[in-house]
């Protein structure tokens, strides 16, 4: 068989239909990856303005940064579920669809009876997620939980940072942790569906993907007995590690990971031979007690080469580095570049710059990744498609029941 002029295998997800009400990132994210591999992906909005993250911000050529991220690819219908014929059209969405998932207030789903445990009843095969701050019972459980917030509860906030300050990580960890085992979730019940005939529930609470996500410095406190100092970008047991200014007025990240390192940094990028025999630096243990020499004579080096030459100097020594880059480098990076990463996806504001998805497929048929909706893009479509005439949409519309919509 000619595999190069075969067919490609269709996405794994072609066929499912995910209906979602959701808002944010942790629920808007986590379906965002089951439409890329070819999901349909129905997010319900509301008419009053629509999934909140869309007035995080204007970044995106008039979108919301964080929108456009977490929300290609799916089909915008605008509901009023507090109304009960809003309601009745999410529950038809439902008769055809194989996943729900919700990430509503604590008990707001449970108040409308599309919590995961009431649609697992009424729809057998229904596999059905909620997404929490907290989980649904315990202390916390209607705490209001929003990433930051999930990060100091989680203790991330704790070990990063300086000596002197914690700061937040930089990007929604709680949010994407959770988004992340939400997806996996969707795709194990999946699974199990396709050996019993029957869909279930799935559970994901922000805190609870954020506490796995802190494992080490977790059983590093639970059984050394010590939490993690912060230190910056620098390691807490590993010297040197961190990042050091170059003549140019780039950083440079390098990592030595044992003393053979450290004797092929010494002599052939810090031209300092001796320090490979050195006490005060011939191991990483003497090396770590001594940080604040190990960092000086690394960063006397490094500070009289530009970027280039450091790095260059770096690898031909066998030694790990990085650049200390921006965003902006981030955009423009030359492997990604190299990789073809880059596609474009349109939006209401016409085409923007997207990433292809994390998780290859070679021989497979390309990632889904499907326009930006407008708020109610789809409405008018979808609802026809229920077998609504055009009268009954005219009336729910009038009544503020669905949103407006092309």
């Amino acid at each position: 068989m000619d595999t190069e002029s075969a067919a490609p295998e269709p996405l794994p997800l072609a066929g499912i239909t995910v209906v979602a009400v959701e808002q944010a990132v942790s629920a808007p994210f986590a379906t965002r990856q089951l439409a890329d591999l070819g999901a349909r992906v129905i997010k319900v909005e509301r008419p009053d303005g629509g999934d909140f993250a869309r007035g995080y911000d204007t970044a995106a050529h008039g979108l919301a940064s964080h929108f456009v991220w977490a929300n290609r690819g799916k089909e915008s219908i605008a509901l009023d579920l507090k109304d009960p014929r809003g309601l009745e059209v999410l529950h038809r969405l439902l008769a055809d669809a194989d996943v729900f998932v919700q990430n509503l207030a604590q008990g707001a789903a449970a108040r409308l009876g599309i919590d995961s445990a009431a649609l697992c009843a009424r729809y057998p095969r229904l596999v059905a997620v909620d997404v929490s701050g907290y989980g649904p019972e315990g202390p916390y459980a209607h705490k209001r939980a929003y990433d930051m917030l999930v990060q100091c509860e989680a203790g991330l906030v704790s070990v990063t940072g300086t000596p002197e300050r914690p700061v937040k990580a930089g990007i929604p960890a709680a949010d994407i942790a959770a988004a992340m085992y939400a997806f996996s979730g969707v795709l194990a019940a999946l699974l199990r569906r396709g050996i019993t005939g029957r869909g279930g529930r799935v559970e994901v609470s922000m805190l609870d993907a954020l506490a796995e996500w802190m494992g080490h410095p977790l059983h590093h406190t639970m059984h050394g007995g010590e939490q993690p100092v912060r230190t910056g970008l620098a390691h807490a047991v590993i010297a040197p590690y961190d990042a050091y200014a170059t003549a140019d007025g780039d950083r440079v990240l390098l990592s030595v990971q044992n003393d053979r390192e450290w004797r092929r940094l010494a002599g052939q990028v810090l031209e300092r031979p001796e320090l490979a025999e050195d006490p005060s630096y011939a191991t990483n243990a003497a090396r770590t007690v001594n940080r604040e020499k190990t960092d000086a004579v690394v960063a006397e080096a490094l500070g009289r080469l530009g970027a280039d030459e450091a790095i260059g100097r770096l690898e031909a020594a066998g030694i790990a580095c990085a650049r200390l880059n921006s965003v902006a480098q981030l955009a423009g990076h030359p492997q990604l570049a190299a990789r073809d990463r880059w596609r474009e996806v349109d939006s209401p504001v016409g085409p923007l710059r997207a990433l292809l998805p994390p998780i290859g497929l070679p021989g497979g048929a390309a990632p889904h990744m499907g326009a930006v909706p407008a708020l109610g893009e789809h409405t008018g479509a979808l609802l026809r498609a229920l077998g609504m005439t055009d009268a009954q949409i005219s009336d729910l519309r009038r009544d503020g029941v669905v949103g407006v919509f092309a």
